[in-house]
């Protein structure tokens, strides 16, 4: 802790009382969500901080072209606020933005959101029980209880190329798009083919003059079931009893069975092997060249990253003006690249669709957190691994809360990643009141308790099974964990509404 901040610190604790009772960081739809709760719980006193100048978070700010949900649209949402108008079965990138603002109005909570408002650091003042929370704007908050609300998936990672910051033309990342780059007629790089870059791919081939894709490690592409929700649909979700339920229902057993029950229970079920023979039929029907195909084929199972849906990537490839490359990039050099092979591929603009910052230190969260005894949150996960109670509250980080911690996500829908810790942080608070206690901490014992059981269930997830050799997923960090908690959804909101209260000690501060 620098001297600043220890001197702020002691400056603190002479106001016992903090100027808001919960302050939330990040104005996406886990914000949104609990920022919805905590007012219909009556807390008044709580402020959202969000670094964009729009709320939505991956919404906001991800606009590339195809831009595109992966989850069907009758999952991704809440579900208290189920919208029967999406227009397609899963929804473009504008209409869940779209929704964002419809839920902030509907619900009265614009005003707590404050945007253009970046946390930089986060401090616990012990002889006060509160948090110390620093804007990049020099701004000084406090509050009793700080959630982080962040997404994982925020910070745009940067390829690490030399020269690449000598280019002589525009460079562009997915993540934060520029719409007044014109493709037309231009030559253009796409770095990447996550998620991003097969969404982005297909929408941009049509226009340019040419298209050169540098794919580092192919990616497992399946047909997505995306088709247009025609009016009468609509009219009966938004007026039929029985048909929001039945559609909602079936939509979310598609997405278990798409990853919690293929990934987790993968020595039983072994759902990802079947799922592998529909990728590979469906390769060989999308893509002509046999050379190509060879190069678009994974050498690992579905599931060991993040697999993508779209009808027309693959196809893509078939296209005379779209070219595969495979060879590692060496350099970029003025307005080209150049393979370790010596190849010179020349273009206007270069797209980065290299996706985000995952484990990297300072990213989960973004800002620096530091709780008793001046420890910090990156530094403890370094060396205890990435672990949190329920995916919720970590050991030694009194009154703070994440809602996208590890172990916490299943992988299915974000939305029920969302209310599960909804649930889990609204009855700690409750809890907290009922005891009129100020401070709130797991326990060691219960979070080490909850940490083994997940390590407990490892063999039988596809993760660390030998087919994963090679799949380079952002799934895994440094210490080879993944943080995807073992498990069903509907084993997460069971847990998020049983835990005992007593895996926490709730104490009060001495006036």
């Amino acid at each position: 802790m620098s001297r600043t901040t220890q001197r702020r610190v002691e400056q603190s604790a002479t106001t016992r009382q903090p100027q808001h009772d919960v302050i939330v960081v990040g104005g996406g739809f886990s914000g949104i969500g609990i920022a919805i709760k905590l007012q219909q719980a009556g807390y008044d006193r709580f402020v959202v901080l969000e670094d964009g100048d729009g709320v939505g978070g991956t919404w906001h700010w991800n606009r590339y072209p195809g831009v595109a949900v992966d989850i069907p649209s009758f999952s991704y949402q809440y579900s208290f606020e189920q919208r029967p108008t999406w227009s397609r079965s899963y929804a473009p990138g504008a209409e869940l933005k779209a929704y964002a603002e419809h839920c902030v109005d509907e619900y009265g909570v614009r005003d707590r959101f404050r945007l253009n408002t970046r946390v930089e650091s986060a401090v616990f003042d012990e002889q006060a029980g509160i948090w110390l929370l620093t804007t990049s704007a020099g701004e000084e908050l406090t509050c009793r209880f700080l959630v982080n609300a962040a997404g994982v998936l925020t910070q745009p990672k940067h390829p690490d190329i030399d020269g690449i910051e000598d280019f002589a033309g525009p460079i562009v990342h997915t993540a934060r798009w520029d719409d007044s780059i014109d493709l037309a007629g231009k030559r253009v790089a796409v770095i990447g083919t996550g998620a991003s870059g097969v969404q982005v791919i297909p929408e941009i081939a049509p226009i340019v003059d040419s298209l050169v894709v540098f794919q580092r490690t192919p990616i497992w592409c399946l047909p997505k079931p995306d088709v247009a929700l025609p009016g009468p649909l609509q009219w009966a979700l938004g007026r039929v009893p029985g048909v929001k339920a039945s559609v909602r229902g079936a939509s979310q057993a598609f997405v278990e069975l798409a990853f919690p029950l293929s990934a987790h229970y993968h020595r039983p079920l072994h759902v990802a092997n079947a799922a592998e023979r529909v990728a590979r039929g469906y390769l060989r029907h999308q893509v002509k060249d046999q050379d190509v195909r060879v190069k678009l084929t994974p050498s690992y199972a579905v599931g060991c990253k993040r697999p993508s849906f779209h009808n027309s990537y693959l196809a893509t490839f078939n296209r005379p003006n779209v070219t595969l490359e495979t060879e590692p990039i060496q350099s970029v050099e003025g307005n080209g690249i150049r393979t370790v092979e010596g190849t010179v591929h020349e273009f206007d603009v270069l797209i980065c669709a290299t996706g985000f910052k995952v484990f990297e230190a300072g990213n989960l969260p973004s800002y620096s957190v530091v709780g008793r005894d001046g420890v910090d949150l990156d530094d403890w996960w370094a060396e205890h691994r990435y672990q949190a109670y329920e995916g919720v509250s970590i050991p030694g980080f009194p009154n703070y809360f994440t809602m996208f911690g590890p172990y916490g996500y299943v992988g299915s829908s974000y939305f029920a990643l969302v209310e599960t810790s909804i649930r889990h942080i609204l009855r700690c608070l409750g809890e907290a009141d009922r005891r009129s206690a100020t401070v709130v901490e797991v326990t060691r014992e219960a979070n080490d308790r909850y940490f083994a059981s997940q390590l407990r269930r490892r063999p039988r997830q596809i993760f660390f099974s030998s087919s994963c050799e090679g799949s380079n997923s952002y799934y895994f960090n440094q210490h080879g964990d993944t943080g995807f908690r073992a498990g069903t959804t509907l084993e997460a909101i069971w847990r998020s509404a049983t835990f005992k209260v007593d895996s926490y000690r709730f104490e009060q501060v001495p006036e």
